[in-house]
């Protein structure tokens, strides 16, 4: 944990609940930052895009000129972990919608998969890399990963065999809320990515 300070790790502001995500990664030890504009990402080792309105978040980081700073500081190496919202913009393709999106990331994704805010949900989920004790995960008008192609690694799944965690190279995407539950391991896993691309 000692070297984690000189981490930076940025939560991209510009809707939604990135409050949570900052204070699991300062739990974890880390530096980081709530940004909404493209000179603030440029500092990051990492970047989480949490939750809120896909459409919304597309087009304030369109008209930020955030979008374009995330895909090169990407293609530099930067890790980037989607959650709910944000693993819809990493798609490259998302079902019955031209929204902008990052398309970071070789997968296809469709929006409220699960219905709508009264159809959250809770269950348990085994993502063997993190740990042999499940993960509480909270789905919470949740998209879906439909399919993925074949540099994509699945991470997690429901029991009915539906995606809901993917990771290609540097970029992680997660259908649920790692940031609402104290089981911070999810993060975690992120963190190590970030700790890797700096190596």
């Amino acid at each position: 944990m000692a070297g984690r300070k000189d981490l930076k790790i940025g939560v991209l502001a510009l809707q939604g609940d990135f409050a949570r995500h900052i204070q699991t990664l300062e739990r974890l030890g880390v530096q980081t930052a709530a940004v909404r504009l493209p000179e603030e990402i440029m500092s990051l080792d990492g970047l989480i895009i949490p939750g809120g309105e896909s459409t919304t978040v597309g087009k304030l980081m369109s008209r930020f000129g955030v979008d374009k700073v995330i895909i090169e500081r990407a293609g530099e190496g930067m890790p980037v972990f989607g959650t709910c919202t944000g693993a819809i913009l990493l798609a490259k393709d998302i079902e019955g919608s031209d929204q902008p999106r990052l398309g970071l990331m070789d997968i296809t994704v469709r929006r409220n998969a699960f219905g709508r805010q009264i159809d959250s949900f809770e269950t348990d989920l085994d993502i063997p890399e993190i740990g042999e004790e499940p993960v509480r995960a909270v789905f919470i008008r949740a998209p879906i990963i439909t399919s993925i192609q074949d540099c994509v690694k699945v991470l997690a799944q429901l029991e009915d065999g539906r995606v809901v965690l993917v990771r290609e190279n540097n970029c992680l995407a997660a259908a649920f809320h790692p940031e609402l539950t104290d089981d911070s391991r999810v993060h975690e896993y992120f963190v190590r990515m970030v700790e890797g691309s700096k190596k």
